[in-house]
């Protein structure tokens, strides 16, 4: 019986590795860190049936800031495919769904909106991209103005 060998490139060991390894938080745009912790704070007070607001706002410096950052949690959660993994909150590794909206941040802070549709490219439906967009620009333009 002939044996069939499967022989892997080295493009596709590369994506491997890259996702055998968590990516750091510390290694993210700073608008999109401070979002992925105020996502798991969100996921917090979610848990205990509390406001998120009052404390977003404390430690993002903005009641504004805050109810963006809640309003793009919110977009995420209507417009993601199935409920995101976060991390625990003193976590300094990503859950692949905290980097994907880390990347999709980053697009936005960094007005790239191709880069942001690439990272949710496949994951989000086509027509529900403008709501992300909208929303995370929404908290982007906050941080300015709370800067």
């Amino acid at each position: 019986m002939p044996s069939h060998r499967h022989t892997i490139s080295s493009t596709t060991r590369a994506t491997i590795a890259r996702l055998a390894q968590p990516p750091r938080i510390e290694d993210t745009h700073p608008l999109a860190a401070r979002f992925v912790y105020s996502l798991r704070l969100i996921a917090v007070h979610d848990q205990a049936k509390r406001d998120p607001v009052p404390e977003l706002a404390t430690r993002l410096g903005s009641v504004e800031t805050a109810a963006k950052a809640l309003a793009l949690a919110q977009a995420i959660r209507r417009t993601w495919p199935e409920d995101i993994h976060i991390a625990r909150f003193c976590c300094g590794l990503m859950s692949h769904d905290e980097a994907t909206v880390a990347a999709m941040v980053t697009g936005a802070a960094t007005r790239d909106r191709a880069g942001f549709e690439a990272a949710v490219s496949g994951l989000v439906r086509p027509d529900r991209l403008h709501r992300l967009w909208d929303a995370t620009l929404g908290l982007v333009a906050a941080e300015m103005r709370a800067a």
